[in-house]
């Protein structure tokens, strides 16, 4: 699907989406969980639509209400092959998941997902469980538990989320589960983990991020619980706010521990106008110049930062380069290859990302498959010298399935 992005000025107020990580980690959750969970404002992102789907293949049941899901907990072994589509997090959380059920489970994908590396995933769950096979370190991965628990150690410098995954399949252990974390990344996102598996009754003990200590015998409760706003989708638009206008966005926690809130400190950095309160936020137009920023443990905000940063007057720096290499693309190089179609210079040196500000081009550029890179191009079009038309627009739907029409919401010059 082609999109076409005219230069325009934006003015309004949109509601952000839920956030896909949070969901995802609730649906999982309140599936292991015995009774009935309620889980509001889940979504319709292609992520969240496959944790449902995976979560029904383990023996859940599923209810899917105008704005809720009804789910009775309670795990079995599937009869069928885990389908995890293209979700990253998906196949590294279910992955320890199933290992918790007395036999084999097999868990493959399509798309991106078949090139990522799951060798780690191997690496850290074989410790823990009778066994976990990769394909040469590609999907399909095979596990079988059950759980053991006990001591592991693994790498926390190319994903969070195998962390994760070991972290809410640990309860369910045979003995209790101490986790060695070395140079983890995305630290926000393993709140989030922690955050969550508290509320449903388990607890974690959390050693500075370098130890994590789950007694086994605990079991997740059932709960009731309301997903919070996306701010990693809600990024894109607070730029287009900074760079073409006006947005305001409702439906978004101050005090979340999404790692994506760190937009607000890029926006404030560059020179942007931005007014918070306990649920929107909003930004407005001003003279905007480069900045730096690390962006390592929120390595996502890399393609809305780049958006920004072509619309700085100078060079903007971002620290966290080698954190792009396995999403859906590997965003560093896709970065590089379509903004430079829009005329906009970008170079790396060792973990830095350098952006030249300029203003847009007239170009054809393509998503690669990948929504982050989809957004980050229609937003830095807004103001531009010409029209941008985006070829791959449907990848959003892995994420912001209603971006392009929240984006049409806000455009004031139609």
């Amino acid at each position: 699907m082609k999109k076409y992005i005219k230069p325009s000025k934006v003015n309004g107020t949109i509601v952000a989406s839920a956030s896909k990580s949070v969901a995802q980690r609730a649906i999982a959750i309140a599936s292991m969980a015995i009774g009935q969970s309620e889980i509001i404002s889940a979504g319709n992102s292609d992520d969240v639509l496959v944790a449902i789907s995976v979560c029904k293949e383990l023996g859940a049941k599923i209810e899917e209400k105008s704005d809720s899901l009804a789910i009775s907990g309670g795990l079995s072994l599937p009869k069928v092959p885990l389908n995890l589509d293209e979700s990253g997090l998906s196949v590294r959380m279910f992955s320890a998941i199933a290992a918790t059920l007395d036999g084999e489970v097999v868990l493959t994908g399509h798309g991106s997902l078949l090139n990522r590396p799951m060798n780690i995933v191997e690496n850290s769950l074989s410790p823990l469980c009778d066994y976990c096979r990769t394909n040469n370190g590609k999907l399909p991965i095979v596990v079988k538990g059950p759980f053991k628990g006990g001591e592991v150690t693994i790498d926390g410098s190319i994903s969070s989320q195998v962390l994760t995954g070991i972290l809410m399949a640990s309860p369910y252990a045979q003995r209790d589960t101490v986790i060695h974390v070395d140079n983890l990344q995305s630290r926000p996102y393993i709140d989030i983990t922690v955050g969550m598996m508290k509320y449903f009754g388990v607890d974690v003990e959390n050693q500075n991020y370098q130890v994590f200590k789950i007694k086994s015998g605990q079991r997740y409760q059932p709960k009731t619980y309301t997903v919070e706003g996306d701010w990693s989708g809600a990024a894109f638009l607070l730029v287009a706010g900074a760079i073409a206008g006006k947005v305001k966005v409702d439906n978004l926690q101050l005090n979340s521990t999404q790692a994506d809130k760190a937009i607000i400190n890029a926006l404030i950095y560059a020179g942007a106008k931005v007014s918070m309160n306990d649920n929107h936020i909003e930004v407005t137009k001003h003279q905007l110049n480069g900045f730096h920023f690390d962006a390592i443990h929120c390595p996502d905000l890399f393609p809305p930062l780049v958006a920004l940063a072509s619309h700085c007057e100078g060079e903007s720096r971002i620290l966290g380069v080698s954190r792009l290499r396995v999403k859906e693309s590997d965003r560093a190089a896709t970065l590089i290859e379509e903004f430079c179609k829009m005329g906009i210079d970008i170079k790396i040196e060792g973990e830095l990302m350098i952006i030249k500000g300029s203003k847009p081009h007239s170009a054809k550029v393509s998503s690669h498959g990948d929504h982050r890179i989809a957004m980050a191009t229609a937003v830095a079009a807004l103001v531009g010298d010409g029209d941008v038309e985006i070829d791959g627009a449907e990848s959003v739907a892995k994420s912001y399935p209603d971006f392009f029409e929240a984006l049409e919401k806000v455009i004031s010059d139609k």
